[in-house]
């Protein structure tokens, strides 16, 4: 009996002697942490990562984008940033404000003064001049939904009337994407949050500027060697992770007053061959020999113009192996030159899902988009744009008329999808009985002065992107650069074109990106004419302004 109770009487002793330690060796590194965090913000190492900013535009105080938001999403010395913005935290009366999210396609690459979101605000300054529109422009090149719901969540405070959201294109290739190159490819949420709250850190800040530089940013060829098939046990997660991203913008927005429009994901199928291709897990090497003589022949066909007999060599080597992504679009094409079209669009669509440099939403992305509009609650909407474009294309096949590449939008795809939008914002106004059709194409692109000129110099651009991998590997790349050449020559003179951009900024003096866009096009006549614009194009006080050729004005 003495010793049981000296035993029972030895526990509480022993609890209380290790629980001070347990507590102290769990606590004395958060606490270590702390202090070196908080001393280096107070030598001020690093920078504050969140959206906005205090700052002032023409000497009122206002917020800023930050531009050392996005740090935590890239490598070192490679941060991607929007367009810059600015933004009142007390909104204005009778101002209606729309923030669009998502990609660079969203930001309106390759021109961003000429992105849907451009035509979407003349379109509503246009039929509701009573009203101040303050269309809010975050898509930025290479992100992803991971990024964009912390957008949506910290402009949640700005009060927005509208969310906007056309993302999708980015799920695998984006931050904490399987086939990312820009962070760890962990797809696990609680991992992602860890991380993206470490590397927001000034300590995490200090860590990863000490590591190794990649380098500078070399575009979509930075990803060639993550190519991820379709059936890869990481893309069910994917779209897991996508779908839960999309919830949360669409209760955020909801949560705060907002209306919300989600949008499908247009991508290029008749005119953009699969990035790259793998053959199926397993294939035997004699199988793939014959696949290869039956995919060459059908190729000779195809090329005398012997469609049917090219189809049927393309199929027969589909029955070896139907999950190489280029011999889909072989066989969507031989469909297409015969005349059936719905077949040529599922295997075109069957192509785009197979292709392993991922770099276009698939069937399944769009698929949720749908579900998640569906099931939201009534301020979410759908903006089904892979339909209307669908429909708008010739054959019901999407094509180079509306996207320049794979994804990103023409002058006309962006007019189409921004003359959508509107007509589901109009919807929405208290003073939607004025004349709601919107403006036409030729009235908007005037007020944007997107000239012959300009048309011109943004194919070209983009002649030059497709002289890179991926576009030069593509099955297609020589009719997809001849495409564009032809629309990067220009007859218009230069003193029409100064016309129209001085008409233009008759009609909108405190348009930004008019002034910028003008001082571009003045570069090569007169550069004090040019400098001049740039400043006018100042965002806030204090930015740096610089002329093309990197001459710093002020």
């Amino acid at each position: 009996m003495t010793t049981a109770k000296v035993a029972n009487s030895s526990a509480p002793s022993s609890w209380r002697f290790w629980l001070p330690r347990l507590a102290f060796a769990l606590l004395a590194p958060i606490l270590f942490l702390a202090l070196i965090e908080g001393g280096l913000r107070l030598f001020h190492v690093g920078h504050e990562t969140g959206l906005m900013d205090a700052c002032t535009v023409h000497g009122r105080p206002t917020t800023c984008y930050n531009m050392f938001f996005a740090a935590p999403f890239f490598p070192p010395g490679i941060i991607k940033t929007p367009q810059f913005f600015s933004l009142s935290p007390d909104k204005p009366p009778n101002t209606y404000r729309i923030v669009i999210l998502g990609e660079s396609a969203a930001m309106g690459d390759p021109d961003f003064a000429y992105g849907f979101g451009r035509y979407l605000e003349v379109m509503l300054r246009e039929r509701f001049p009573g009203t101040k529109f303050e269309v809010v422009n975050t898509g930025m090149v290479a992100i992803n939904s991971h990024v964009s719901v912390i957008i949506a969540r910290e402009l949640a405070a700005y009060h927005p009337d509208l969310y906007l959201v056309y993302a999708g294109s980015n799920e695998v290739v984006g931050p904490y994407g399987p086939g990312t190159v820009l962070t760890n490819s962990s797809m696990n949420p609680v991992v992602i949050q860890a991380s993206i709250f470490a590397r927001s850190s000034r300590i995490g800040q200090l860590l990863t500027e000490s590591g190794k530089a990649p380098g500078d940013w070399r575009g979509m060829e930075m990803f060639l060697n993550k190519q991820v098939r379709a059936d890869s046990p990481r893309m069910p997660q994917t779209y897991r992770n996508f779908e839960r991203n999309l919830r949360e913008i669409a209760k955020i927005a909801s949560d705060s007053g907002a209306q919300v429009l989600l949008s499908t994901i247009a991508t290029n199928l008749r005119d953009c061959a699969p990035f790259a291709s793998l053959h199926r897990a397993g294939l035997a090497p004699d199988l793939l020999r014959t696949w290869n003589d039956l995919v060459h022949r059908g190729e000779a066909l195809e090329l005398t113009g012997s469609y049917s007999d090219a189809l049927k060599a393309y199929l027969e080597a589909s029955r070896i192996d139907d999950q190489h992504a280029e011999l889909q679009f072989r066989i969507a094409r031989c469909y297409l030159a015969l005349g059936d079209y719905a077949a040529a669009k599922q295997r075109y669509e069957l192509a785009r899902d197979l292709d392993t440099l991922r770099f276009r939403a698939d069937s399944r992305i769009n698929d949720i988009i749908r579900a998640v509009a569906g099931s939201s609650g009534p301020r979410v909407q759908l903006l089904d744009t892979y339909s209307l474009f669908s429909a708008e294309s010739h054959n019901g096949i999407i094509g180079s008329e509306l996207l320049y590449d794979h994804v990103h939008l023409t002058p006309l795809g962006s007019y189409f999808l921004a003359r959508s939008a509107f007509q589901q914002i109009v919807r929405t106004l208290a003073h939607s009985t004025q004349n709601s059709d919107p403006p036409t194409q030729a009235e908007c692109e005037r007020l944007l002065a997107l000239t012959a000129h300009d048309r011109a110099r943004v194919a070209g651009e983009m002649v030059g992107r497709l002289q890179k991998p991926p576009f030069t590997t593509q099955l297609n790349h020589s009719e997809q650069v001849q495409s564009l050449l032809l629309r990067s020559t220009s007859t218009e003179a230069p003193q029409e074109t100064l016309a129209q951009y001085q008409w233009a900024l008759s009609q909108r003096p405190d348009d930004l990106a008019l002034h910028y866009k003008f001082g571009f096009f003045l570069f090569d006549y007169n550069r004090q004419a040019a400098a001049q614009e740039f400043i006018r194009a100042q965002p806030c006080d204090g930015f740096p302004v610089f002329l093309p050729d990197g001459t710093r004005v002020m």
